[in-house]
């Protein structure tokens, strides 16, 4: 703790320094649960504060890899605000970096691709309301069509409009999957979710019909979903997983 104390005390608020161990968390529990893609893919925490900076990962560490200390603090011009020996991931930049600008009430994001996050954006009719875990979240999911890889900045204004002013979660077609939380437990907890739901929906549909519940029901689910059961959506279990890390002996808060 002494050595985490003096990084914190040193060099930033315990605001960033709580939203580093926090992000630095999020993405080893990425990779615990299978959902992360070798060196690619990536997470984002906006730093708090009036200067509108975010973190991300250095490009070319595993998830496994990224703790509190070495996240890469850049503005919203690509700029790298420390760690300036570091590179980030463009495609990062231009996907996070856009949601941040445009969407102040967002504080995480995280891209995966995961084979059934693919499977079920490849999939003319996106997610299916089959499970009561698809249920959760419906009411704010888009789609955005794929349009390669994310390098060119002009697709910034498409994902946007995509993503709307009130959505959270992105099918991106052909690509995989968006999520985008006012916390970073929320963030979290909704690809943990709806990556369950896309595993879900692809065994439901080996040879199968499917069984879909009402309209009423659907939207009765996702209503007291949207409670958090008492708690900010994602808290609770978000605690508990640390918890699993902390056991595990994850030097993520360094």
């Amino acid at each position: 703790m002494g050595n985490q104390q003096a990084i914190r005390t040193n060099s930033m608020s315990l605001d960033e320094w709580q939203a580093r161990v926090d992000l630095a968390a999020c993405y080893r529990l990425i990779a615990h649960f299978g959902m992360d893609d070798l060196i690619y893919t990536h997470i984002s925490a906006r730093v708090p504060g009036p200067e509108e900076h975010f973190l991300l990962n250095p490009f070319g560490l595993l998830y496994e890899e990224v703790t509190a200390s070495n996240l890469v603090k850049v503005d919203l011009n690509g700029n790298i605000i420390d760690h300036g020996e570091d590179e980030i991931n463009p495609a990062g930049f231009i996907i996070h970096s856009c949601v941040h600008e445009a969407r102040p009430d967002i504080a995480c994001v995280i891209h995966t691709h995961t084979v059934a996050g693919v499977g079920v954006a490849a999939q003319s009719e996106g997610l299916l309301p089959l499970s009561q875990t698809a249920l959760l979240y419906t009411g704010l999911i888009g789609y955005h069509e794929y349009e390669g890889l994310a390098l060119n900045p002009e697709e910034q204004t498409r994902l946007l409009a995509d993503l709307g002013s009130e959505k959270q979660i992105l099918f991106l077609r052909n690509h995989g999957l968006l999520t985008c939380g006012r916390s970073i437990p929320e963030a979290f907890i909704m690809m943990y979710y709806i990556e369950q739901a896309c595993r879900m929906q692809i065994a439901a549909q080996a040879g199968n019909n499917v069984h879909l519940p009402s309209k009423d029901v659907q939207d009765l689910a996702h209503a007291q979903a949207m409670t958090g059961l008492g708690a900010p959506i994602g808290s609770r279990e978000f605690a508990a997983l640390k918890r699993r890390l902390d056991r595990l002996g994850a030097d993520y808060a360094r």
